[in-house]
């Protein structure tokens, strides 16, 4: 009885902040209009209207309402996205990727039981994909299977995206292109620049080494091109190329990309146009980021090297989970005052000065971020990642359940994580107008990011996307550990 009463004292209490304004203006405006209403007509009377006075009123009123909408930033829509499907023939069942690993590491038993052990523990389930490169015994990493690789993916994202929105390749303004480990030259933002026969005058732009934050660092540089240039389409690609950056040598911190890591990618529709709100999914509203490389620490926490057999790899840290909770509390110390309701804010400060002023062993006061968002799209970068956040957040299983479902689906596919979280959500019929997603991703350096996006109109569950043919088999029961 006392929880109930607790909990309807709260909703009360965050009804009457929230709406605060309007119980304050309300009875003014009345009684201001009343006391207008009593005055007698021949003080209405008094009022003479000069025309000068009444021109000069209507120039000012037009200015300042010109410079407004001048200095108004402009709107950005996500008009749609589309994320690459690997075929059945890259799937890497748990006997497959372990009997790979038995005879490339044949020389070398524990590092084989520790993958094992990895990916019993992981929350990646069957079906997730490798590129073809790596099928091989040994792997063959070649220049060739890269680029293999990368036309397959990126192609196939661009070309399902001109299919669902109508795009033709010279109505595209603006290229940026995310992979983070494979860098050739010429680029990929030159490959896609071939393939497509873009405009000569096309601002392109390729990201890398970023990680797996990338894909929220090319939708805030496309949102910055596309406020200096109006009338403007955006293409933006995030991927990772797996082909070239399988570890093959035996330390176990390098080892753990092996385990999680795989094929996918996600082409991104972004428009400043105002004839594409009608169509367009959802609504940019926020994009905050966060760069801890200042600390060393940080700094190395997820960094390619060379092991002793100059073998080389990404080194995941032990220190990566604790350096990736402050980077997230930087984050939401930028965030939280642009997203969260009056209450949410007012009893953060309320407990911030009780703890600098009377008690500093008082509770921190974490937030409901719940009321801020109905959907919530955490990169799937391992069970460990989702495991933290859900628990710093306070979120549900419901919450969280699109980005394990992702992890268990497609594996970590890095900066495309999130797009295919948000595709699960809309397969679900989740997705209504005006509901707001937040989402949230972490990547060398260090960083986390996040990104902010309204909807703007109910989506209908499509029978196409990466989820088409097994989103009726989710949620499935991941277990703690899966036993090889």
């Amino acid at each position: 009885m006392q929880d109930i009463l607790l909990k309807y004292m709260k909703l009360g209490y965050q009804y009457l902040v929230n709406h605060i304004l309007a119980f304050l203006l309300i009875p003014t405006a009345i009684a201001v209009a009343v006391e207008i209403l009593r005055s007698s007509p021949a003080r209405w009377n008094s009022f003479a209207i000069d025309p000068i006075h009444l021109i000069f009123c209507s120039f000012l009123a037009v200015f300042i309402a010109t410079v407004y909408f001048m200095s108004k930033p402009r709107s950005i829509y996500l008009v749609d996205y589309a994320c690459y499907k690997p075929p059945v023939t890259c799937r890497v069942p748990f006997s497959t990727f372990m009997e790979h690993s038995r005879l490339i590491l044949k020389d070398n038993p524990k590092s084989v039981d520790f993958q094992m052990r990895i990916l019993e523990r992981s929350g990646l389930g069957e079906e997730t994909c490798l590129p073809p490169a790596i099928h091989y015994i040994p792997p063959t990493p070649t220049m060739d299977a890269a680029r293999g690789e990368a036309e397959t993916v990126i192609f196939s994202s661009i070309d399902s995206l001109m299919k669902s929105t109508g795009l033709k390749p010279k109505q595209i303004d603006i290229l940026v292109v995310n992979c983070s480990l494979f860098s050739p030259t010429p680029s990929l933002s030159a490959m896609i620049v071939n393939k497509y026969k873009l405009r000569s005058n096309i601002k392109s732009y390729n990201l890398s080494g970023m990680g797996c934050s990338a894909g929220l660092i090319s939708i805030d540089l496309a949102r910055d091109l596309l406020q200096i240039h109006p009338n403007s389409n955006a293409l933006v690609i995030s991927t990772e190329i797996i082909t070239p950056n399988y570890y093959k040598g035996s330390e176990r911190a390098m080892l753990l990309p092996n385990c999680l890591f795989r094929m996918g990618g996600a082409a991104i529709l972004l428009s400043n146009k105002r004839r594409d709100r009608s169509r367009a999914k959802y609504k940019l509203v926020h994009v905050v980021r966060t760069h801890k490389g200042a600390d060393d620490k940080a700094y190395k926490c997820v960094y390619e090297q060379e092991d002793p057999q100059g073998k080389v790899g990404i080194n995941l840290s032990k220190d990566l989970m604790v350096i990736a909770g402050e980077a997230l509390k930087s984050n939401i110390t930028t965030i939280g005052p642009l997203v969260l309701p009056a209450s949410e804010q007012l009893l953060f400060l309320f407990t911030l000065i009780g703890r600098k002023i009377f008690n500093p062993k008082w509770k921190p006061y974490i937030p409901d971020f719940k009321q801020a968002f109905e959907h919530f799209c955490i990169h799937a970068g391992g069970r460990a990642v989702i495991d933290e956040l859900q628990k710093n957040l306070q979120l549900s299983a419901e919450h969280v359940e699109a980005s394990r479902m992702t992890l268990h689906r497609f594996g970590n596919t890095s900066s495309s994580s999130l797009w295919y979280e948000l595709g699960y959500i809309e397969a679900k019929g989740r997705m209504k107008k005006g509901d707001r997603v937040w989402q949230i991703a972490f990547g060398s350096g260090f960083k986390c990011n996040s990104a902010v996006w309204k909807c703007n109109r109910t989506i209908k569950t499509t029978s196409d996307g990466p989820w088409q043919d097994c989103i009726n088999t989710y949620p499935v029961h991941i277990p703690e550990i899966v036993k090889i």
